[in-house]
């Protein structure tokens, strides 16, 4: 039985919110001491553990029957499955969270086979709730968001991310950074590319492009953008951006343009 996917939004949100409490209440008072190493500058917290824990206790009340591609593997073994599977990034821009830096965000996604149903980015700092469902379109904290109607590269605001642990395209990165340096109003790194997706979906910055991520970080983006009116690709082909580890979100009008600035340094 299909859910009522808008219904099932609204309670993604809340329990989005309530968990977000508790990230907050961790920040107040959080000890850099208590940090792991996945890999290089690749941090975890407990915080970032025991936030998916009570994120998918939730949303087992919520779809008992799902699966669960998760960050920090609290759900056991990724489980894709045929019908619906959450995608969950916990704590989206655990580096800020751990400095102190209050721009981090916990994303979750509901995938119906292949296709994106339901998503929410909770950016914690501003307790701001970004929810989107398939068809039924984009909201911040339940007003209507759209992207921007912006049609000249030279009047945007550019997103992106940089590379923390894989840098064996950092000359090509910085040559794509430069262009839009110059071509832009500018370009932020806000440290969460969740975060960043919601701001391209509200109308902030015009487009976001980052490479060497994961469904977890950009699943509850992707639909937030498309049903606010942008549109969301690789880097240079009209591919699944899911899990295809490179992103390009844009409010739709520049896209080909953003698209073509990578392609002269892309390989």
């Amino acid at each position: 039985m299909t859910p009522d996917f808008t219904q099932l939004s609204h309670d993604l949100a809340a329990l989005c919110r309530t968990t977000a409490q508790f990230i907050r209440q961790e920040a107040a008072t959080f000890d850099r001491g208590k940090i792991e190493h996945k890999g290089l500058h690749d941090l975890v917290s407990y915080v970032d553990q025991e936030t998916e824990r009570r994120l998918v206790a939730g949303l087992r009340q919520l779809l008992p029957a799902a699966g669960f591609i998760t960050e920090e593997g609290t759900a056991g073994p990724d489980t894709q499955t045929q019908e619906f599977t959450w995608i969950i990034d916990p704590l989206d821009g655990t580096t800020n969270f751990v400095h102190g830096l209050p721009v981090y965000s916990i994303s979750v996604a509901l995938l119906q086979g292949q296709e994106l149903a339901v998503g929410v980015v909770h950016e914690v700092g501003r307790d701001e709730s970004f929810r989107a469902v398939r068809g039924g379109g984009a909201f911040c904290n339940d007003q209507p968001i759209h992207v921007t109607d912006i049609t000249a590269l030279n009047d945007s605001l550019i997103a992106t991310g940089f590379p923390y642990k894989d840098f064996g395209k950092m000359d090509q990165f910085l040559q794509i950074l430069g262009a839009f340096f110059s071509r832009s109003h500018g370009v932020r790194r806000l440290g969460s590319a969740a975060v960043d997706l919601a701001y391209v979906a509200a109308g902030r910055c015009e487009a976001f492009f980052e490479f060497n991520l994961n469904s977890y970080d950009v699943a509850a983006g992707i639909l937030l953008v498309r049903e606010a009116g942008g549109h969301v690709t690789q880097f240079l082909v009209d591919g699944d951006p899911l899990f295809g580890r490179e992103v390009v979100a844009s409010n739709g009008l520049l896209h080909t343009e953003i698209q073509q600035t990578i392609g002269e340094f892309w390989q």
